[in-house]
């Protein structure tokens, strides 16, 4: 299938033109997933509580953390959601393609806060590694619609991938590397196949909770612990809590578009045509369809992403971290569903307003920000009613 008639596919299939059963699984942010059984909306709600719940250190936290719960980063429009903390992190690239994650020195995620164990021992926090060559900031990403996200099947994204950029059009997407070898879809670079193993690393991390299968702890600078720093015995987390976690991210359904009237569709429509006009679609793959599933709620559904889950070379504007299987310059597509809830944009949070992010853009989308700023002001005003309706 060409790259050009998969993107028309999916844009029609967006637009409700095949069966209703195709038709996008979305409804208000932080609400299930349609058409869950019974059992499948209990472990959403029982995740959803574990997912709000403030840890302390005799139960786990930390000794070094960023935050005590889940939704205080993932917080707005609802449980789920972004919010104003950063994840600092720190790696040491060797051009052309050595990536040195520095998960040894705390490189990963540079935790910002320490409990009262750690802190009586001198460590208010951890320090960049000295042998960083690159630092990066990220936002924590909208988790709404991530099941269905992982229910697209790997050769599904591997047809929007052209790493030699052979039909010429200046878009070299390519597929990342996960920790376990496969297919990366999920975190900035493009890192993590799963949601079990982006939960996985998210607790251990985020909030120093070990886990079966990570069930040692990390140091300052993953370095050992010392003596009577961390109380709680290990894992942490016992691995039917960790599966909760995972069933509310992979059960939030994703968000509905916004629908004001005719008028606002019809401007909604026009604004859809600039921007696949500007070439923005090559990357910001309208939707995909997941693959069969056991569960009916993410069976062959339509997924209404705006990416195409690959790495591209964005240009020097938005050179941080490298990945696995990312150079600094490049970062996965960002998911553009759920749009119009957020008030800082790009990977970083770096941009206020979607035109600036749109003027950050370089590299591989070098074109279509050129063609976006000699868009009349009309144009640019449908470009962003409809950007805002996602």
């Amino acid at each position: 299938m060409s790259r050009v008639f998969a993107v028309l596919l999916a844009a029609a299939m967006l637009l409700g033109l095949c069966c209703a059963s195709d038709r996008s699984p979305t409804a208000v942010p932080g609400e299930p997933l349609p058409g869950l059984t019974d059992a499948e909306l209990t472990r959403f709600r029982q995740g959803a509580v574990l997912f709000d719940r403030v840890f302390t250190p005799p139960e786990g936290l930390g000794p070094l953390f960023n935050e005590n719960q889940c939704s205080a980063c993932h917080t707005d429009p609802a449980s789920g959601g972004s919010g104003g903390v950063r994840v600092d992190k720190a790696t040491r690239f060797v051009p052309p393609d050595s990536c040195d994650l520095l998960s040894t020195s705390g490189g990963e995620n540079v935790r910002r806060q320490a409990t009262p164990f750690m802190r009586a021992l001198g460590i208010e926090r951890e320090a960049f590694p000295s042998e960083a060559t690159e630092r990066g900031r990220f936002t924590p990403p909208f988790l709404f619609g991530l099941g269905l996200v992982e229910a697209i099947p790997d050769e599904t994204i591997l047809e929007y991938a052209d790493p030699n950029d052979t039909d010429g059009n200046g878009i070299s997407g390519r597929p990342g590397t996960a920790t376990d070898g496969g297919l990366g879809r999920f975190g900035r670079k493009a890192e993590f196949r799963t949601l079990l193993a982006f939960t996985d690393l998210a607790l251990r991390q985020e909030m120093g909770l070990t886990t079966p299968l990570t069930p040692v702890e990390s140091g300052f600078n993953g370095g050992p612990l010392p003596p009577g720093a961390d109380p709680a015995p290990e894992p942490e987390v016992d691995l039917q809590t960790l599966e909760l976690f995972v069933d509310f991210v992979r059960f939030l359904a994703a968000p509905a578009r916004a629908d004001r009237g005719p008028a606002h569709r019809d401007s909604v429509r026009l604004g859809e045509q600039v921007f696949e006009s500007l070439g923005c679609t090559r990357c910001h793959v309208p939707a995909m369809r997941t693959g069969r599933s056991d569960i009916a709620a993410l069976d062959r559904k339509m997924v209404p992403l705006y990416s195409d889950l690959l790495l591209h070379d964005m240009g020097s504007a938005l050179t941080d971290v490298c990945g696995l299987g990312a150079t600094p310059s490049e970062v996965r597509t960002e998911l553009l569903m759920g749009l119009r809830y957020r008030d800082v944009y790009l990977h970083n949070g770096g941009s206020g307003t979607l035109p600036d992010a749109i003027h950050r853009h370089g590299g591989e989308a070098q074109a279509a920000r050129d063609a976006f700023a000699a868009l009349d002001q009309v144009s640019q005003l449908h470009l962003f009613t409809f950007l805002n309706s996602l």
